[in-house]
Order: C-alpha cells, then structure tokens, then sequence
C-alpha cells in the first residue's frame, strides 16, 4: 500500500467518492442526494468576477467557496451567488444550506442574507474565530 497527495481529484476518484457516499448512504437508510456545483459571474470580456462552489449531499447543500474579485466587491454580486444557489436547490428535497466563515472574512454578510450562526468556535486570534452558520431552504 501507499498513500499519496494528489493535486486534483480526477474522474476515477471521483467515482470511488460518489460510489462509496451512496453505498454507505444506502446501508444505513439515508438518500445521499449529492451533488457537486460551482456557479461564476464573468464580465462581458470573459473575465471572472465572482464563484460559488459546494456540495450538496443528505439534506443540506454547503457552501463551500465563494469568491468576489477586489473590484466587484461590495456590489451585490456576492448575495447574487448565494441566490443562485438558493433558487438552484430549492424544492429538491434539500432542508438547508450551510457553510462556515472565518472572523476575517464574511460572517455578517451571510448574517444579512438570512443565515443564522449555530455555533461559534472561539480562537485566541478573533480573526480565526470561526462560525458556522445555517439557513432554512424552502
């Protein structure tokens, strides 16, 4: 045996992921209902300005990245992308959407689009406090 770093999962991982997740989903009763995603907002010229990426999986849809280039921030594009997700998994069985933020980085913003903070996890640098947060999905 040998365990080794990979740079990027490719398709053959992939499948052995989705394959495993399903399989032990199954056995104990529960639907995977997984799915990955990744939504962008480009510029006319093609340039990137905005992503959103996660997973959604059981009952719930996680966001895991989301992204606003310097000089589209503060613009409206970031809610625009947590919509997107919103409207793209609604009425498929999913509950709600979660995600975790950092101090430094975005949790009054996703306070503001309706997510509330179920837990706090303290550190001694308030920047790296993180928060995890979760919103009802109709």
């Amino acid at each position: 045996m040998q365990i080794r770093r990979v740079e990027e999962e490719n398709e053959r991982i992939g499948e052995f992921i989705g394959e495993g997740f399903a399989k032990y989903g199954l056995q104990n009763g529960v639907n995977v209902n997984y799915e990955d995603y990744c939504f962008v907002a480009e510029g006319e010229d093609g340039k990137i300005l905005g992503a959103i990426t996660g997973r959604a999986y059981y009952n719930e849809v996680h966001i895991g990245d989301l992204i606003i280039a310097e000089g589209s921030r503060r613009s409206g594009l970031g809610s625009k992308l947590v919509h997107a997700v919103e409207e793209a998994f609604s009425g498929k069985g999913y509950e709600k959407i979660t995600l975790t933020t950092f101090g430094f980085q975005a949790p009054e913003f996703y306070k503001k689009l309706g997510f509330q903070v179920e837990f706090i996890r303290e550190d001694k640098d308030p920047k790296l406090t993180k928060y995890f947060l979760a919103k009802a999905l109709t």
